[in-house]
């Protein structure tokens, strides 16, 4: 078993995201985003029951531990005791990071690290309020419009180095991110990245974290 890594040293956030992903093939996507080189790894499951969540986490949790990846949920810190997830990430509309933090880590306290705990910003004003609510990192978007989060607009590249400027946390740039635009995100001012779709729908998942991967750690020793 890898030791864990840590948020600090991540770079490509992948998304298992069910609403790409049949739940028969969950399994076999995660050994995928592994092989490809994720950092992290977050199980998306809207629209399904608490006990599904559970289930399908349970499912993964392995695979992600025995290559060091942190397995985050979303939206249900409240069940990261129960199935050993290593944090949870929430959006504007939901908890609190305080809140969040506590539902994650009540079972925990005392006995490891306290769990991650990732917010959703789509503004500088909300970046710098997750950091002064005390998360670990941010996701910061949607850049693009994108059918993963539908009715959301856009934000665009302009506030991308400002924010980075501006927050002492990761900031994992976000929406509609693939690999044909990534250089233009990244001359942005981007180091961090969360690809959902171009990911999923690859043919080829391993080999398109792969080449996403290969550009961020090209940019991180330019």
């Amino acid at each position: 078993m890898e030791q864990m890594k840590a948020i600090s040293d991540a770079l490509l956030y992948g998304i298992l995201d069910l609403g790409y992903v049949d739940p028969e093939r969950l399994e076999q996507v995660t050994e995928r985003l592994l092989v490809g080189g994720v950092d992290v790894i977050q199980l998306r499951a809207k629209g399904f029951d608490e006990e599904d969540i559970e289930g399908f986490a349970r499912r993964v949790i392995a695979l992600c531990e025995e290559a060091g990846v942190p397995l985050i949920l979303n939206d249900h810190p409240e069940l990261v005791p129960s199935m050993g997830a290593h944090g949870a990430h929430v959006g504007q509309d939901d908890f609190t990071v305080a809140d969040a933090r506590w539902r994650a880590g009540r079972a925990l306290a005392g006995e490891v690290p306290l769990p991650l705990i990732g917010k959703s910003t789509h503004s500088l004003a909300q970046a710098l309020e997750a950091v002064e609510q005390g998360a670990d990192y941010i996701g910061f978007g949607p850049l693009f419009a994108t059918p993963t989060k539908p009715g959301r607009p856009a934000i665009g590249l302009e506030e991308i180095a400002e924010v980075h400027r501006l927050v002492n946390l990761p900031v994992f740039c976000i929406g509609g991110i693939k690999r044909e635009n990534l250089e233009l995100v990244l001359n942005a001012g981007a180091r961090r990245v969360v690809v959902v779709s171009g990911i999923l729908q690859a043919a080829d998942i391993a080999g398109y974290c792969r080449d996403v991967k290969t550009e961020l750690l090209a940019r991180q020793r330019a």
